[in-house]
């Protein structure tokens, strides 16, 4: 088991674990309604095969469950053990942890392999990867925190800021993708804007991590996050497209925001 310490106000929201001094799990619980400890579940666990064999587990036909029938056993026999880490994780459940992930990953690019982070063939700003079958136009203006896709074409002109541009997709001329995700195939009309709501963890806590808030807002509304296009989807030229999730295969003839478009 793998653990990363995290702030107390957000443990309850993930599966807390106490350790001992040699490293073996004592306690778990997983989404407490009180706090437990402020080490996380990393989730990445590592086991031998003949350790399950032995196991007293249900055979129901309902199914086995790592957390609940699994992890109580090893962890009742003094065979639970966790490896502690304090390098930088995140869940990605929901769209915004996507950019928030993306980001550090680029980060992780720079200290550690930083031939892979683009500094050529465009107006280049921060940590930038773009891959080497991309066709992207010199005068464009790309980052920081921005990954780009095999075989993607970004225009004259364009400009994009903490967004991931997926295989195969086009953004034309003097378009502008913010703190989005364009999906595979899709394309960006010329002069459209395409845009998202920025997101961060509380910058004041430390260890503090990406919330999973919910879809909707207790009145119904959108929560505010990135805005995400699916595969092949088409948006007009001169057209604005903020804080939405569209999905796949639709054509976009005018300006939306705050919608998710079916």
């Amino acid at each position: 088991m793998d653990l990363a310490p995290n702030h107390k106000s957000q443990t309850t929201k993930t599966f807390q674990v106490v350790t001992d001094a040699d490293g073996k799990v004592i306690h778990y619980v997983d989404k407490p309604t009180t706090f437990v400890s402020t080490n996380i579940s990393c989730g990445v666990y590592l086991m031998k095969a003949e350790v399950i064999r032995h196991l007293d587990l249900p055979l129901n036909g309902d199914g086995i469950w790592l957390e609940t029938d699994v992890l109580p056993q090893l962890a009742a026999s003094g065979n639970l053990y966790a490896l502690h880490t304090t390098r930088w994780w995140s869940q990605t459940k929901t769209a915004a942890a996507v950019l928030y992930a993306n980001r550090h990953y680029l980060r992780l690019y720079k200290k550690r392999y930083a031939a892979r982070l683009c500094k050529n063939g465009a107006q280049i700003i921060g940590d930038v990867f773009i891959d080497p079958s991309a066709k992207v136009h010199p005068t464009a203006k790309i980052g920081p925190n921005v990954s780009i896709g095999p075989n993607a074409v970004i225009g004259k002109g364009v400009r994009i800021k903490e967004s991931i541009i997926l295989p195969e997709a086009v953004i034309e001329e003097n378009a502008c993708v913010l703190q989005s995700v364009i999906g595979w195939r899709s394309v960006v009309g010329m002069w459209a804007r395409i845009e998202g709501i920025p997101l961060e963890p509380n910058p004041n806590l430390p260890f503090a991590k990406m919330d999973n808030k919910p879809l909707f807002l207790p009145d119904g509304r959108l929560t505010p996050s990135l805005t995400i296009l699916g595969s092949d989807v088409s948006v007009a030229p001169e057209t604005i497209i903020l804080n939405c999730v569209v999905l796949p295969y639709k054509e976009l003839t005018c300006s939306y925001k705050n919608q998710i478009i079916l």
